[in-house]
């Protein structure tokens, strides 16, 4: 009925397979790899015809976790699975960003590429499987396609790097390095790193290479075997009366124009020109060729090539008279200002900005009933750190609508929180949860790399105890066959026109966090050697101005922020403190308004709104946990007459016994006489034996 093709590699030690043919079959291209238990369906289909009018290339990528794939039943009402989760949107990214650079330029087919993980190991992560399948499935499709293109993962821990490592490893290391390229070139790096000197992540980068040119080998030989021809497509050659006209008329004065100092000038600048260039043109053509009013394809075509000639201008400028549109230098950074405590009632706040980028950041220390909830094919955990990024339309000076994170503040938000999760304290250390916000104000280029420096000074400013700044930067690259040149800092514009976006965030000691992203089908060891020192010297700079406006994290946490205190109890005593049904503990809350929360190793962290109701709780905590010693004093209450003595709580569940010969000096014939039940009076502890506590007020006397 169908014939399946199968190949297998081995693989850091394992068997990646890679079938087709049985399953999806109408997809243009389909594969299903398997790596360990760990199996993904990946398909590639395309549209009949390319799109009318496009002028970008609309491929989308989707990453599907189905709960199914490990044993697990989906949450909510509805029982199944919704949008996609925080994890799975990376995933796309991660898939997008190595396979979107190596289509053909002006390709305009619709391109849909799906990933389903039908089958999780709890071992082999499906995210880089993913880079891999989606390039099989565009190899053996009839799909033009510059690859192939594959992914690896690399870990690091006690000096030996891993290769595919498991989350437990990962979690455990001090490196989680994801790497995607060609046989050639790497073409995409995403990386968190407990302050990896520079050299070492090189080595773990180039480490990945050599295991990417096996697997691109592989589907090099699968696609030999069972491929398809690619369908054929020649990208449209620009009209000639448009390329003339503005080459003759427009490129001097563009040439002056892309130099304009500012963003918003420039654009005036770029968009005056092009306006009316425009109208002269559209003048001259419909006298020529007798119309009433220029055809649109016409017009687009005329604001296509005005845009590339522009990026040619920029690029050469920049490549070799080594001029950028703003005037700095290649290695020159923009002015920068770091600011703390800018309103009075978050718990810490910053304003980070970098030229016409700004980000004003947030803080807010929160309980344990604050912990993110993180739920997919993994184990479900708790997160007490987590970074939320907002880019409103106001900063870049446009209008448009307010919803929901998408795909790029979710990836935005995920670099900035992997920088600074590095240097954050332990629960031991600090048992707050932690939330950091970002808002983007002003925007011209590196938001995120605004957002990590803006949020390591609120951290700082709320008082959480973070081991040292963390400053992030972008590079950029320039490159023209064998002419390249490295940027750093780069603007809007040089991200939009240029060739790379390599951002690298760290403290003084090492990276915590690198991202690395080109439109080109690759960069050399030299050039990511280049941009990393580059980096380096960029973030020491920057560091200094963020130590400038404060330099450690303040002693003190915001008289706004709710107290907290850490406590360890002996696991036997947990018990006694809940109470039965929970009796103790809600009496507690009741009385003073505070959060308690019980960890089953005895932790006990309790938080208030204020010192005063802190200690009060505190005491009533320790009231039920802490035993009774020979020889301190209590405050009793009598609980029960008898005709030996009196009965008394010294503690919330534990009583001793009061002797009616050690109530006062003299003689007493009845307790009755001299003591009700209620009596609340002092009392000292003068003996503890097998559990039996025997107290004295007479020894209070003398």
């Amino acid at each position: 009925m169908f014939e399946e093709k199968i190949l297998e590699m081995e693989l850091a030690g394992k068997t990646l397979k890679v079938s087709s043919g049985k399953i999806a079959r109408q997809a243009h291209g389909s594969v299903l790899i398997q790596y360990g238990d760990t199996v993904l369906l990946t398909t590639a289909t395309r549209s009949k015809a390319p799109r009318e009018g496009a002028d970008f290339f609309p491929l989308t990528v989707d990453f599907i976790e189905k709960y199914y794939a490990a044993g697990k039943m989906p949450g909510g009402f509805h029982k199944r699975e919704a949008r996609p989760s925080v994890q799975a949107t990376l995933a796309a990214r991660l898939i997008d960003r190595p396979i979107r650079p190596l289509f053909p330029d002006g390709f305009t087919y619709d391109v849909h590429i799906v990933n389903t993980v039908m089958s999780y190991d709890g071992k082999n992560t499906p995210d880089y499987l993913g880079i891999i399948g989606s390039s099989m499935a565009l190899m053996i499709s009839d799909i033009p396609f510059h690859g192939p293109v594959a992914g690896v993962v690399i870990g690091y821990k006690d000096g030996e790097f891993i290769i595919n490592p498991t989350p437990e490893e990962l979690e455990d290391g001090e490196l989680d390095l994801s790497v995607a390229g060609t046989k050639d070139a790497v073409t995409m790096v995403e990386a968190g790193a407990n302050e990896i000197p520079e050299d070492i992540m090189l080595k773990a980068i180039m480490l990945a290479h050599d295991q990417i040119k096996k697997i691109c080998e592989f589907q090099e030989k699968f696609t030999e075997m069972f491929g398809k021809e690619k369908i054929e497509f020649t990208k449209k050659e620009v009209m000639e009366t448009v390329k003339s006209f503005i080459d003759e008329n427009g490129t001097e004065r563009l040439k002056a124009a892309v130099l304009t100092i500012g963003k918003h000038a420039r654009e005036e600048a770029v968009d005056g020109l092009e306006d009316e260039l425009l109208e002269k043109f559209t003048e001259k053509y419909i006298s020529e060729n007798n119309l009433e009013e220029l055809p649109s394809d016409v017009k687009k075509e005329f604001k296509n090539y005005y845009h590339d000639l522009m990026k040619e201008l920029v690029r050469g400028a920049i490549l070799y008279n080594k001029h950028r549109v703003d005037g700095r230098s290649t290695t020159e950074i923009r002015d920068l200002d770091a600011e703390i405590d800018l309103l009075p009632q978050p718990h810490g706040s910053a304003l980070f900005t970098r030229g016409e980028t700004q980000a004003l950041v947030f803080t807010t220390l929160g309980t344990k009933e604050d912990e993110q909830l993180i739920d997919g094919l993994h184990t479900e955990y708790y997160k007490k750190f987590y970074l939320h990024y907002n880019f409103p339309p106001y900063s870049v000076g446009e209008t448009g609508f307010m919803r929901g994170p998408g795909r790029r503040e979710l990836g935005h938000g995920s670099l900035a929180e992997r920088a600074l999760s590095y240097v954050m304290p332990t629960t031991d250390q600090f048992p707050y949860t932690v939330r950091v916000v970002s808002e983007i104000t002003e925007s011209n280029g590196s938001s995120s790399q605004a957002s990590i420096c803006g949020g390591s000074l609120s951290l700082m400013a709320a008082g959480v105890p973070i081991k040292e700044h963390v400053a992030g930067i972008a590079m950029g690259l320039i490159k023209e066959g064998d002419d390249y040149v490295v940027l750093t800092d780069i603007m809007g514009l040089e991200d939009h026109l240029g060739d790379m976006d390599f951002k690298v965030a760290g403290t003084k000691t090492g990276i915590t966090a690198l991202q690395m992203d080109i439109k080109i089908e690759g960069i050399s060891k030299e050039i990511m050697e280049i941009a990393l020192k580059q980096a380096l010297d960029a973030r020491m700079q920057i560091l200094d101005v963020m130590n400038a406006a404060i330099s450690e994290p303040r002693a003190e946490i915001p008289k706004t922020a709710p107290r907290i205190h850490q406590m360890m109890i002996d696991t036997d005593k947990i018990a006694a403190l809940i109470g039965p049904g929970g009796k103790n503990i809600k009496g507690i809350i009741e009385q003073t308004g505070a959060t308690i929360d019980i960890e089953d190793d005895g932790r006990v962290a309790i938080f208030a709104e204020n010192g005063e109701i802190l200690e009060k709780t505190i005491k009533l905590v320790e009231n039920f946990v802490k035993d009774v010693k020979v020889g301190e004093v209590y405050t009793g209450r009598v609980v029960k007459i008898a005709k030996f003595g009196a009965f008394m709580e010294i503690l919330p569940g534990k009583e001793g016994l009061l002797h009616v010969s050690e109530i006062a000096k003299e003689r007493i014939a009845k307790v009755e006489d001299v003591l009700k039940v209620g009596d609340e009076f002092e009392v000292k502890v003068i003996g503890v034996e097998n559990g039996k506590i025997n107290l004295s007020k007479k020894a209070l006397l003398q």
